[in-house]
């Protein structure tokens, strides 16, 4: 077992894939994306899921099938998943690696004890924002949802771990001194900051850090959005370093609680039906109500090919 993986943790929409991207190019750091396969079957309790199931399960997963990763059936599952990292390790030939995951990152110390954590925040009005953007919420008061349950996430995590073993950055002082910050996150992994973790955009779509683009939520969201975001995020906000908008507290009551409900549902429905077409999106539907798992194992590796064939 790799003794002590690092593991980028944080929120989707956070700037995880713009960390993971100047990780990767440090000449001694090999990074494996979007790796919750690792831990997303794994119960509260550190129950492992039986092998066969996991099996199963990873063939129609989108991320993991579009990894070079070699399933060892000899291996039991902290070992099999442990294998994953010792593979992205020796195919670039780094001495550390290390892993983005997004949920579930409190499990992490069941497979890895001594795991260490970089722990990305960004503030949630803009994650909200962006989350509509990725069709994964139709309004903000449920787009800040992945960041209220990666927040709570991390909250559970840090009690089980020693301060040493973890570092907190945010987005925006990524975004206005890139080398400042990186040069903690390299003390912490025990290296030193390279120029070459600034040299992504050779080899990517990304762009430098750009400070211009800290905090959109202030042109991109209604005060009415703003004030959304922050009743449901409540103290949260504060206690993670971002100051209240001075906006009036809204209360959410019962009927703007449904309205929203129903708005959420109609965005990601009609999304869905732009991005897969109205057939698939049914018989996703069909196959999952009716339990049918053939039927549900094609349909997932259609939509799959569609998300692929999107993100290229």
């Amino acid at each position: 077992m790799i003794e002590k993986p690092f593991f980028l943790v944080g929120a989707e929409r956070s700037g995880t894939t713009l960390v993971r991207l100047m990780l990767s190019h440090h000449p001694l750091i090999a990074w494996v994306e979007e790796f919750e396969y690792a831990v997303d079957l794994v119960e509260e309790g550190g129950r492992f899921p039986p092998l066969a199931e996991y099996y199963d399960w990873l063939e129609t997963h989108r991320i993991f099938q579009s990894t070079p990763f070699v399933i060892d059936r000899q291996l039991d599952y902290p070992r099999l998943v442990d294998s994953f990292l010792w593979q992205k390790r020796e195919k670039e030939g780094k001495p550390i690696v290390g892993a983005t995951v997004h949920r579930n990152f409190d499990r992490i110390p069941y497979i890895w004890p001594s795991a260490a954590f970089i722990h990305l925040i960004r503030d949630p009005r803009d994650v909200a924002r962006s989350c509509i953007d990725m069709g994964w919420a139709g309004n903000v008061w449920y787009g800040v949802d992945r960041w209220l349950e990666a927040e709570y996430t991390w909250n559970r995590l840090r009690e089980k771990i020693p301060p040493d073993r973890y570092v907190e950055i945010h987005y925006e002082d990524l975004i206005e001194n890139p080398v400042t910050v990186l040069s903690k996150i390299c003390h912490f992994m025990g290296v030193e900051y390279d120029e070459a973790m600034l040299s992504y955009p050779k080899d990517s779509t990304y762009s430098l850090p750009n400070a211009s683009l800290v905090g959109q939520w202030r042109k991109k969201l209604s005060n009415f959005e703003i004030q959304l975001v922050e009743s449901k995020v409540g103290d949260l906000l504060v206690e993670r370093g971002y100051q209240k908008s001075g906006l009036p507290p809204t209360t959410v009551n019962l009927f703007t609680r449904k309205w929203l409900q129903i708005d959420n549902w109609w965005y990601r429905l009609q999304f869905r039906i732009r991005r897969f077409g109205l057939l698939l999106v049914v018989a996703d539907f069909l196959s999952r109500k009716l339990g049918l798992k053939q039927w549900q194992k094609r349909v997932k590796l259609a939509i799959n090919e569609v998300q692929k064939r999107h993100l290229k």
